[in-house]
């Protein structure tokens, strides 16, 4: 018996598991923030809801008791609701009198009714608000409408006689009925002002907690997008070089080449995988921020200068390498900008030139901490001058890794880098970094600008 395969559904990427991540995170602030709005509605709507109905119990009972003052009992000991019926000869509030016939309380009879009451309720709604409030022996309160739909507040309110023991049931009830329309309309609006604002908490919740998920996790997708980089560039530049190792040594096993040159050729290409990983390596600590900037006060020419004797007439092949420096001082980290001249020194020489001849570079250092490296090759493809500082964008066959660096360090001093064509049809490169005293000046501003603030608050 077969199964029908089932479909394996494909693995989310380090990036997807911190985006989804992030959506839960704003879900979640945004049910919370729900849940607490609700709540407090629904308890703003509820108290509300009694409030009124505490309003009009309130009048009715006020009019009940004051109605009562008027009843009076006969010789015979029988209610008589004569000066009630005439001194209270109006229509509202209705006020209708049951007394209790027998020894049951819920057994009442309608002793006295408008005539033409404000507010017709039924005689079974006057009855059952009665026998409720006559069998709990306390006032009682209710919702019901009027013979036309009208919304109406209902209160009974309990009497007794004036010699009735502690024990005796109520002599009779009187009821009392208001008009509840305007009450409801309000707690209405109420009920749709609070939903409508609970609706636009909770929507300005989620966006709030999208914003902040999304600031929470920024770093962790920063530090995955540096890692995708740097597996992408370590995959993209090691393949080459590895390609070449394994074809340098079949060729040497089939005997097809001299021992001495494959050699030469497999030196090559270990110093040159060799540099690349510490390019590779030393980008992703700039990127990661685990390599920090050591500033201190240094001399630019002499730096430039050791670089230039440090590359050596080995390394530079017989090339042409001429400086003209003028005494400079920066504030810098010594070793990363080691490395930006020595890059922009290596681009020139493995590209400045044309094929077969040596290169031709002149490396200048002015007072105002700019490093210009111009070289008497081809010059810059149109094409890739304005992604030149980018990976893999060169131009001239390299990955661009080594100039990407450079721009990096140079924004990290607070400089810049660029480039353009050289007086003699070269390529130019400009690496500007500010001088002590520039940069002195600056800190000195700040200061001031601070000091200034500080002084303004005060005042």
């Amino acid at each position: 018996m077969s199964g029908r395969p089932t479909r394996r559904s494909r693995p989310l990427t380090p990036t997807e598991r911190v985006l989804r991540l992030r959506r839960r995170i704003s879900l979640l602030f945004a049910l919370t923030s729900a849940v607490g709005l609700i709540a407090m509605a629904l308890l703003a709507v509820r108290s509300d809801s009694g409030r009124w109905r505490e309003q009009l119990d309130h009048a009715m009972d006020a009019d009940s008791s004051w109605a009562l003052g008027l009843l009076e009992t006969d010789a015979d000991g029988r209610l008589d609701t004569a000066v009630l019926a005439d001194t209270m000869n109006i229509d509202c509030p209705p006020l209708t009198v049951l007394l209790v016939d027998g020894a049951d309380p819920e057994d009442l009879t309608v002793q006295h009714a408008p005539a033409k009451p404000c507010l017709s309720v039924s005689r079974g709604v006057v009855l059952a608000a009665g026998r409720a409030a006559a069998r709990a022996e306390e006032p009682r309160g209710f919702d019901r409408r009027t013979t036309d739909g009208t919304p109406v507040r209902v209160f009974a309110l309990p009497f007794y006689a004036a010699e009735a023991a502690d024990d005796e049931p109520p002599q009779g009830v009187l009821v009392t009925t208001a008009d509840a329309s305007a009450p409801q309309d309000e707690h209405r609006r109420l009920v749709w002002i609070v939903s409508g604002g609970c609706a636009l908490l909770v929507l300005l919740s989620a966006a709030v907690g999208h914003a902040l998920s999304g600031r929470a996790v920024r770093p962790a997708l920063a530090a995955l997008g540096r890692q995708e980089a740097f597996l992408a560039d370590a995959a993209h530049d090691l393949r080459t070089p590895a390609a070449s190792l394994r074809t340098l040594a079949e060729t040497a096993l089939r005997g097809e080449t001299d021992s001495a040159d494959v050699h030469r050729r497999t030196l090559r290409l270990a110093e040159g995988m060799g540099r690349l990983v510490d390019g590779l390596l030393t980008r992703a600590r700039l990127m990661s921020g685990t390599a920090t900037l050591a500033r201190q006060p240094l001399r630019l020419d002499q730096l430039v200068e050791a670089v230039v004797e440090e590359a050596g007439e080995a390394a530079t092949g017989g090339h042409r390498v001429r400086i003209d420096a003028e005494d400079t001082v920066v504030v810098a980290d010594p070793d990363l900008l080691r490395r930006a001249v020595g890059n922009l020194l290596g681009n020139a020489l493995a590209h400045g030139h044309a094929p077969g001849l040596p290169a031709d570079v002149l490396i200048t250092v002015t007072r105002d901490g700019t490093v210009t490296v111009e070289d008497s090759g081809p010059g810059l493809p149109p094409e890739v001058a304005g992604a030149l500082f980018e990976r893999f964008r060169s131009g001239s066959g390299s990955t661009g890794l080594g100039l990407s660096i450079t721009s990096w360090i140079a924004h990290a001093h607070g400089g810049t880098l660029t480039a353009g064509q050289g007086e003699h049809g070269g390529a130019r490169f400009m690496l500007r970094l500010p001088t002590r005293d520039s940069r002195e000046a600056r800190d000195s501003r700040e200061a001031r600008d601070s000091q200034e603030a500080r002084d303004s608050r005060e005042g």
